[in-house]
This record gives C-alpha cells, structure tokens and sequence, in this order.
C-alpha cells in the first residue's frame, strides 16, 4: 500500500514511519491469534473424547442435559484497502477485527428458550476509517427469545419465536443474518414458520429491526458498549412462500413491508414501502443446468432527506432483477461455471417518483463480493454483468473467481455503494470492472478454517471524472479470516 504524505500521516495521528508498521503490527495480531485458535482447537477436540459428534466442542466439554445447545465461534480478520473509492475517507487503510458469537438453546420439547451473544471489534483502523457499525457492535445480545414447535399434521410442523432474534430469508438478498460482515442484523417481535416434508415453507413475521449502537465516531473507535435500540418507529414486516417442484427447481413468492418515522433522537426519511417479488431457482448439481431468477418490485413513500424541515412524502417506484444460470461439470474437481447479471434501479433526475432501489436488510457478499472496508456495489443503481468460476480441488478446500462489468442505472444517482455522485450525469454510466479471488480451506473440521481472498476495483471513466470521485487510482484490497468453531 502506498504511504501517506507527513501532513496526511500526522492526521491520522501516525507518521511515515509508523504506517508500514501498523500492518505489520495488524499481521502480528493475526498470526498470533491463528496460533492461540490452532491450539484451543487441539486442546477442546482432545478433550472431546468420544463425545456425540453432533455436539459443539464447549458442549462436549461442559456436558449439559439433551436438549441443550451451546455453540460459538471466533473469527480473527485483518484487511487492508488502498485507492479508496469512497469520498473523504482515508485513502489506504489497514483493519484487525474480531466476531465472537456465543449461543445457548433449550429446547424442552415443545418449548424452546435461548440466547446469543455476538460481539464485534474493530482495532487499528485510521482516524477517518470507513469502519462503522457494519463492522463494530459490541457485546450485543441480538438473540434473546422463548418459542413453541408443534406438529400441524403427519408430515408438516410449525415453530413460533418472539423475541430478539436473527434471520434468513429465502435468498438472504433482503433479509439476512451476515456472515462474512463482523455485525449482523438482527430484529425483535414475533416470527412463524411452517414447513413440511417436501421441502414447502411459509414464513411470516412482524419485527422492529435493532438498530445498532454506537453509531459516532468516537464510539466506533472506542469499541463502547451500548445497548442497541428497537422501537415501533422503524418497523419490519412481511410474509415469504417457498413451493417445491416447479420448474424443476424452486419457487419463492414474498412481500416485505418497511414502516419508519422519526423519533426524538433520529431523524429519518420516513420511508413507507412494500417490496414484493418472486424467485425460481434450482440448486447446483454436477452434469446439469443450475439457475437463480429473481425479482423485485418497490412502492410507497419516501422522503428525499432526513431533514426535520423535509416534509415533502415522494412516491417510490423501484426494481431488483438477478438472473444466474451456471454450469457444474462432472469431474473430481467439480467445477462450476455461471453467468451473472443484476440491475438495481437508480433515482432519476426529473422524475416525479423517487427510483432508487432499497435492498432492506439484505446481504450482498455472495453476490458481489467483499465488504468491510471494500464493498463498492450493492443493490442500488446498478448495471452489472459477469462471469463466475468455481472448483473444489480437494474435499477440504474451494475456490472462486468472479469478474464484474460495473455500470451505473441512472447516471444522476450515486453508484451502488459508493456515495459518488454525479447530480447533472456529466461522468457517463460506465463505473469500472471489478476481480475477485477467493480460497477457503478447513484446517480441523467443524473446528477451524481459513478464508482469504482478493479484489481489484478497475475504476471506470464514472469513478474517476464524478465531481465527489477521489483521485487515488484503483482500488486493491485483501483480507485473511481465521475461524475457530466451538
């Protein structure tokens, strides 16, 4: 990475010297954990002995009476950025995290009582890091529910949750529970979910999501601890079917409504909107055609800011299309090839309808590759098309390559997640192309694995010539993921 000028280093409180340092210091960390995690991990899985298999190490450690779950992980991370994309953040950046999720689950039979402590940390960061909540939120109990299952017939039953607690949801491209992000999202009310035996489910739920706290600077950097917050003015609600068969595949029909309003402490845009949609997909297997189409439509009611003096409402009118089609051939490799397109509708200068495209609280890494202090595209005024490859070289070990053509939607509205802006659509649509490497290896099964991986940001004539574009060349970043799982 390129070092800062003196005046730019003395900002971030550092000098010249010291900012090579600090990744080295950051690589230390990371080695250093890698070696405390190997060794717990031989250390529980000896002390695992016989153990029923399905069990998680510290329950196999600590027993406990059947029904009872207690499961946990540690992922250690270091990343690092240069040729920032985002305006008036640090140009190179350099980041040591750690996830710490515990959770405990009873399960009485048919009563069910838990809890999950997730606790995300960020160290090392630079003054004006993009780091934020996405990456820092300690602490938190972001699961903390009771629940009753029951049958609803000879092969189908039910599970009803309330409390706080985390989702998947069909896709995960609207809501999700993250995985490769330190936080996650996370709601608190009621959720109902029904399957049975051929693989049909309906899923229902009313929900106030948490907002996650700190959200200052200062916080963020300090790591505080605080509480995060839930309340009736920011509600989210909807209901998603998932019917076998069709097609040869899967379908999955769903409607997602977002409620907000403004509070004594935060201001919003009061959004009002209903996302349905559809999606049929068929999962990949070796020697057949696999496919993934789905798409999205928003309405409501939007304002254009969070000002108190923005009382204006402006009608949404906002769309996602994802299509994938791929390829996995037979060989001991099993290798897979896809192509990949997405748009995401941007708001148009002029329009008497607000255009830009809210992905709720979805996920978007599998997609579109790393977040953390990268993560450029996302579903939001967003052109895109590519190529997927994948192989498994060993029963231990996967790797991927994706390319991506990066186009703007509307050349009026901020690209993707980016925050650069071109308000009289003077830079073009074309935003760059995007390469990324991915190699995950498990070291111990169900015990400890690593994901490392690479992306580069070509930048296009849009992220180069926007009024707010940094001028700091491409974009290169790579991260390295321990994980220990107990």
């Amino acid at each position: 990475m390129n070092r800062l000028s003196g005046r730019q280093a003395l900002a971030h409180g550092t000098t010249q010297a010291t900012v090579p340092v600090a990744a080295a210091r950051a690589a230390r960390r990371i080695a250093q954990g890698t070696g405390t995690l190997i060794g717990a991990a031989a250390l529980l899985a000896g002390l695992s002995g016989t153990a029923h298999a399905d069990d998680g190490l510290l329950k196999q450690a600590v027993g406990g009476p059947d029904g009872l779950t207690i499961t946990g992980g540690v992922r250690a991370r270091v990343e690092g950025i240069d040729g920032q994309f985002r305006p008036d953040k640090a140009k190179d950046d350099v980041m040591f995290s750690l996830k710490t999720t515990l959770l405990v689950d009873y399960d009485g039979g048919p009563f069910r009582i838990g809890g999950e402590l997730w606790d995300a940390r960020a160290y090392g960061q630079h003054h004006d890091s993009s780091a934020g909540t996405t990456e820092v939120n300690a602490m938190e109990l972001v699961q903390a529910y009771v629940g009753l299952d029951f049958k609803t017939g000879d092969k189908s039953e039910a599970r009803l949750t309330a409390g706080r607690f985390t989702m998947n949801i069909g896709s995960r491209r609207l809501v999700a529970r993250q995985q490769f992000r330190n936080s996650t999202n996370a709601y608190t009310g009621v959720n109902f979910v029904w399957k049975d035996s051929k693989g049909d489910q309906l899923i229902a739920l009313w929900s106030m999501p948490q907002q996650r706290l700190p959200d200052d600077a200062e916080g963020i950097r300090d790591n505080k601890v605080v509480w995060d917050r839930e309340s009736t003015d920011l509600q989210l609600w909807g209901a998603h079917l998932t019917k076998a068969g069709i097609f040869g595949g899967v379908m999955e029909v769903y409607g997602f409504g977002l409620d907000e309003r403004d509070s004594p402490d935060v201001l919003t845009k009061n959004r009002h909107l209903f996302t349905p949609g559809m999606r049929l997909y068929r999962k990949p297997k070796a020697g057949q055609i696999d496919w993934d189409l789905e798409g999205a439509y928003q309405m409501g009611s939007t304002r254009l800011t969070t000002s108190a003096s923005d009382m204006k409402d402006v009608s949404v009118s906002a769309y996602m299309i994802h299509a994938e089609a791929g390829q996995t051939f037979k060989s001991s490799w099993q290798p897979r090839l896809s192509l990949d397109f997405d748009i995401a509708s941007g708001d148009q200068a002029g329009s008497k309808r607000y255009n830009r495209f809210d992905t709720l609280y979805g996920a978007r890494r599998f997609d579109f590759g790393p977040t953390g202090l990268y993560g450029p595209v996302g579903r939001s005024n967003l052109l895109s098309g590519g190529v997927r490859a994948e192989a498994k070289p060993d029963k231990k070990s996967d790797v991927m390559f994706m390319y991506r053509a990066l186009w703007l939607a509307s050349r009026t509205d901020s690209f993707a997640s980016t925050s650069v802006k071109d308000g009289k659509g003077n830079s073009g649509r074309f935003a760059g192309n995007q390469f990324e490497l991915r190699y995950r290896r498990t070291l111990v099964p169900n015990v400890l694995h690593f994901d490392t991986g690479v992306a580069y940001l070509d930048k296009g004539r849009f992220l180069t010539e926007a009024p707010n574009a940094p001028q700091t060349g491409d974009t290169k970043y790579g991260y390295f993921d321990m994980y220990f799982d107990f």
